[in-house]
């Protein structure tokens, strides 16, 4: 028994969530995993989950087992990821910002993820609106797990999603103008597939209220704003180019 552990132990990540999906593919089935909890050798996490005993595990942690275990199409997104990048450097309110995750509609996090008090608030936000994965993630080393997370362009365009119910448009504009230097032809992918228009007319508005340099590699012929005003912000300021209401993120 102890060499089929030690064996699943050297190829188990520090500080990562196991399934019971991948300790079965390693030979590891629910009946012997609850024999190794009871010996010390793991403890359960959750219905399903396990961590090693001694292993210090976060929300990394756990959503490096929803990638590579059960192959989960989510990601830390919005300022989950700047923050993750080195390019947000604000605290919410109390000290302690929840992470944005972001999935496909129809996905439905395990109850282990849910339910299990991480040291951060999750809240998991889903959408298809928001334009193809083309070159919309890429790994980040989080507290000694290795994650799929938002690349800036994408992150970008998931923060002004979320404006104004999760994000303020003040601090994601704020946060623009550290990304002087994002891939045009990434946000030229992203403009066109996205279907969000005022995801699209916010993400443009701050770029050219910051003078963003990469604007002019974009083609706009080439992307749909829709028709129609958009409120974000009751008694803002008119953008007559996008017909976008917002507030003045830098009032006099």
């Amino acid at each position: 028994m102890s060499f089929k552990i030690n064996r699943v132990l050297q190829k188990w990540p520090d500080h990562a969530v196991a399934t019971l999906r991948w300790l079965r593919s390693e030979g590891i089935d629910h009946r012997l995993a609850d024999k190794y909890v009871r010996s010390g050798w793991l403890k359960r996490l959750g219905h399903g989950a396990y961590v090693r005993a001694g292993s210090t595990v976060d929300w990394p942690g756990g959503v490096h087992a929803l990638q590579t275990q059960l192959g989960f199409d989510v990601h830390p997104g919005a300022i989950t990821a700047m923050d993750l990048r080195g390019r947000a450097h604000y605290l919410a309110l109390g000290g302690t910002r929840e992470v944005i995750l972001f999935g496909n509609s129809g996905i439905k996090l395990p109850s282990w993820f849910r339910r299990h008090q991480w040291s951060q608030p999750v809240t998991f936000v889903t959408s298809v609106t928001l334009g193809d994965g083309y070159k919309s993630t890429s790994t980040v080393e989080v507290e000694g797990v290795k994650i799929a997370v938002s690349t800036l362009e994408r992150a970008a365009f998931e923060m002004m999603y979320l404006v104004p119910q999760r994000q303020s448009y003040e601090e994601a504009q704020q946060i623009m103008e550290s990304l002087m230097t994002i891939r045009p032809q990434v946000v030229q992918r992203l403009l066109e597939t996205c279907t969000s228009v005022k995801t699209k007319r916010l993400f443009m508005h701050a770029a050219e209220q910051v003078h963003c340099p990469w604007l002019s590699h974009l083609d706009l012929s080439k992307v749909d704003f829709g028709s129609g005003r958009r409120s974000i912000h009751a008694g803002g300021q008119l953008d007559s180019k996008y017909d976008l209401v917002i507030a003045d993120p830098n009032p006099l």
